[in-house]
Parts: C-alpha cells; sequence; structure tokens
C-alpha cells in the first residue's frame, strides 16, 4: 500500500521528487515516485490518481506548474505542490500552483521545497496515526 504518491512531470523534476521520498522513508512512510505528465499523458496522470490507493499526492511542477492541479481535480485526497525552480525564480510555478479555483484546493510549500512537502504529508498522515505523531515530534526536538 502505498501512503504518498510523488509524481513529477518530467526527469527533470527527479532531484526534487527524490527528496520528497527520501524524507518520507526516513519516517517510514510507503511511497513511490512516478513520472507522469499532466500535458504529455493527461489520460495516464487520470488513471493513476482515480486507480490509486495513496493517502496524500505530492507533485513536483516546474513552468506552467500543471501536474498539481491536474492531479487535484481527480482526487478529494491531499495534494501538495512543489514549485520548482525552472525560469523566473520558480516564481511562474509558484503562482501557478497557488492560484487554484475554489473547490480544487492544492498545498504549496516554498519554491524547491520538496522535503517539506514530504514532512507537510507525514503531518497529514500522522492525525490518524500515533507513531507518527511521536515520530514528527522527535523529529522536530533534534532539528
Amino acid at each position: 500500500m502505498t501512503k504518498v504518491a510523488v509524481i513529477i512531470g518530467s526527469e527533470s523534476d527527479a532531484e526534487q521528487g527524490e527528496k520528497a521520498v527520501q524524507m518520507l522513508q526516513e519516517f517510514g512512510i510507503p511511497c513511490e515516485l512516478n513520472v507522469i505528465s499532466a500535458h504529455r499523458n493527461p489520460e495516464r496522470l487520470a488513471s493513476y490518481v482515480k486507480n490509486g490507493d495513496a493517502d496524500v499526492y505530492i507533485c513536483v511542477a516546474g513552468l506552467a506548474a500543471a501536474l498539481p492541479g491536474a492531479v487535484a481535480a481527480q482526487t478529494i485526497k491531499p495534494v501538495i505542490g512543489v514549485p520548482k525552480d525552472v525560469k523566473l525564480g520558480g516564481l511562474d510555478s509558484l503562482l501557478s500552483i497557488v492560484q487554484m479555483p475554489t473547490g480544487v484546493p492544492v498545498a504549496t510549500v516554498a519554491i524547491d521545497g520538496a522535503r517539506n512537502a514530504a514532512l507537510l504529508a507525514v503531518e497529514i498522515l500522522a492525525l490518524n496515526d500515533k507513531e507518527l505523531e511521536r515520530r514528527l515530534h522527535e523529529y522536530r526536538e533534534k532539528r
């Protein structure tokens, strides 16, 4: 069972995707990393989200940053967008992700903030997992 699905739009997003996966693995969260473009593979993306068992989605996206919104349009589960610094210092990606229409929310972290996206996913999962909550407190105390 996958608790968190990390989706990147292309291989160029792999570094950020891997940072999210590494943080999730630190907490023992079952996760997977997939490359699925919202623009080049919209049907595959929709099928993956509709048929998947993830509780939370993390989407790394640059430029037009359509991926988080495309995922959020297919599910009522939490979606966390990670804007990527590709052009304009990542501001274009950030603004694209945070400007979602009412009814299709996407939580957004800082530009290139994949680790924080993973921590936010852990916090969401910890709402129903006391052991995970305890480990989060330990993580914070060490920082």
